[in-house]
């Protein structure tokens, strides 16, 4: 068979391939640019018609890769090119990957440093994914802290302000005679009942020791131990507490809500305040 001969004879299957799509041998960028000049399109138009910077378009006709943000808009732009010039976009794609020695779905490292007006869609920086998740955890800090103050409104509250401390509170009324007292109760023994449900109360001596410290119940009481070194209290509503010593009731801490803190507890401290407006005669 001579050479005229195997001239006439038909052509493959991947001749005819490469003739339709245009990818004959080569490279890539190679095949792109070879087929963009046979087109006769400018690198400005096809910047326009892909959206694909200009410098980008130089950047894979020339197979110079290293000036793109990430592998992702390599493909994307590669993809993007070949499509405009009619060739087969998703073989292309798949020689660029081989080429670079990757994976078809390797993750890929993604850069925003080198973006520009009409690259592809761009996703959000790891930057902004960690301002979003901080404010998120700032968001949910301070609806723990909300919960807490409306559950636990005084769990540990210092008072709201300075003349709300017992140095400044209410006058603070005299004890009262309002009853027998019980024999079987020691003359000296301080306790508090909650008159009110949910009143937090804490107990402590005088080096800061704590004694008892809760939300009471209604009708919850705590009695005041004999060992106690100066015992004080601390509370938001020393009106809801009903005192008694040695069985006997007592005038209340104050006759209002207020901040108490620092109070002396002790029975001879108790017994020892002054009268103030409205003490019974």
């Amino acid at each position: 068979m001579d050479d005229s001969e195997l001239d006439e004879l038909p052509l493959g299957n991947d001749a005819e391939s490469e003739a339709e799509t245009g990818t004959g041998s080569g490279t890539v960028s190679d095949i792109l640019r070879s087929e963009r000049e046979k087109q006769d399109i400018s690198r400005k138009e096809m910047s326009s018609r892909t959206k694909i910077s200009e410098r980008h378009l130089i950047a894979i006709d020339n197979g110079d890769f290293s000036v793109m943000p990430s592998r992702t808009y390599i493909i994307g732009f590669v993809r993007s090119y070949a499509r405009e010039l009619g060739l087969d976009a998703p073989k292309l794609v798949q020689q660029l990957r081989d080429e670079m020695g990757m994976a078809d779905r390797q993750k890929v490292d993604r850069s925003l440093e080198h973006l520009e007006p009409g690259d592809p869609a761009r996703n959000p920086s790891s930057k902004l994914a960690w301002i979003v998740g901080g404010a998120l955890i700032v968001l949910v800090v301070l609806v723990l802290i909300g919960w807490r103050g409306l559950f636990m409104p005084a769990a540990d509250l210092p008072p709201l302000e300075e003349d709300e401390i017992v140095a400044d509170a209410p006058a603070i009324v005299a004890p009262a005679d309002t009853g027998a007292v019980n024999p079987d109760v020691p003359a000296d023994e301080v306790t508090f009942t909650a008159t009110v449900d949910g009143i937090w109360v804490k107990f402590y001596d005088r080096y800061g020791r704590q004694l008892y410290q809760k939300q009471m119940a209604l009708g919850e009481s705590f009695t005041i131990p004999d060992d106690a070194d100066g015992p004080q209290l601390w509370t938001g509503r020393p009106d809801a507490l009903t005192v008694t010593i040695g069985g006997r009731e007592v005038a209340p801490l104050a006759d209002g809500e207020t901040v108490i803190r620092d109070v002396p507890v002790d029975a001879a401290s108790l017994r020892a305040r002054p009268a103030g407006p409205g003490t019974p005669g």
